[in-house]
């Protein structure tokens, strides 16, 4: 009888944290590394083009980017804020698969595009000049979707003008 009385209170007691602990779970606050979404247009001579975006935001964002991922799928990407005008390098450490990274200044133009970029690299990868932000797509999408320097990016990051 002892055995069933005990069994029972922690069944109860179980009863009473288990909620409490999943309640508290759904209300925990996302890591420091969660990864916002969003959507971004490309005006481009064809037409405009819609991409899903995955944003880097802060500093480990950045330094983490599109590693060990082994595809980013069309029309989907990463999009680097770093929040004013600046000179960029960007290089492709521990990164699987080839990608187009795309300079965009703080009015949204396309200032630059290094297409193909060569995974697993080390070597620096400039903007050539300061942008606000570098959209990551798929490697070699810029070329297949026409999209070229010039091309106006629209996200809330840019304004509107």
């Amino acid at each position: 009888m002892m055995f069933g009385i005990r069994a029972a209170l922690v069944f109860l007691v179980l009863g009473l944290v288990a909620p409490f602990g999943a309640l508290h779970a759904e209300t925990a606050p996302a890591p420091a590394t969660a990864v916002g979404r969003g959507a971004l247009e490309i005006a481009t001579a064809k037409g405009v083009l819609v991409f899903e975006v995955e944003l880097a935001n802060t500093e480990s964002q950045r330094a983490k980017g599109l590693m060990f991922r082994r595809e980013l799928g069309e029309r989907r990407g990463m999009l680097f804020d770093f929040k004013t005008d600046q000179l960029v390098a960007m290089w492709m450490k521990n990164t699987l698969i080839p990608l187009d990274m795309l300079f965009i200044r703080a009015d949204g133009t396309i200032a630059r595009i290094a297409a193909m970029t060569t995974p697993l690299s080390e070597q620096t990868i400039s903007s050539g000049e300061p942008v606000r932000a570098v959209l990551e797509i798929d490697g070699g999408a810029s070329r297949r979707l026409g999209i070229a320097p010039g091309d106006k990016v629209a996200h809330p990051m840019f304004p509107a003008k």
